[in-house]
């Protein structure tokens, strides 16, 4: 990965993080550390975070398999994702997506 591509990447995951403590009053912080260890980008417990930001959106599939391997037992996994001038996006497995509609319709 370039320069370019990495501080693109850096940028939005403080952006996501940012947008975490506006919506919810959480401070999380970038994991400094996921390039040479793995793991998410951003841990929000129960989510593992896994950010891109790219000229445009691919390897989708590859970011899931990315967030999902830096989950632990307890997690689940998010990809959120972002072409040039287009807006954020959030990738979960469908099963989560069921869940967070079941709760959101009782």
């Amino acid at each position: 990965m370039g320069k370019s591509q990495r501080t693109k990447g850096a940028a939005g995951e403080r952006e996501i993080c940012d947008m975490i403590f506006e919506n919810f009053g959480i401070e999380v912080h970038r994991n400094l550390q996921q390039t040479r260890d793995g793991g998410a980008d951003i841990k929000l417990k129960p989510f593992s975070i896994e950010v891109k930001r790219r000229a445009a959106i691919g390897r989708i599939y590859d970011w899931m398999d990315q967030a999902t391997a830096g989950c632990d037992t307890t997690e689940r996994p998010i990809v959120v994702c972002r072409a040039d001038r287009k807006q954020w996006l959030a990738i979960l497995p469908i099963d989560e997506f069921f869940r967070l509609i079941r709760e959101e319709l009782k």
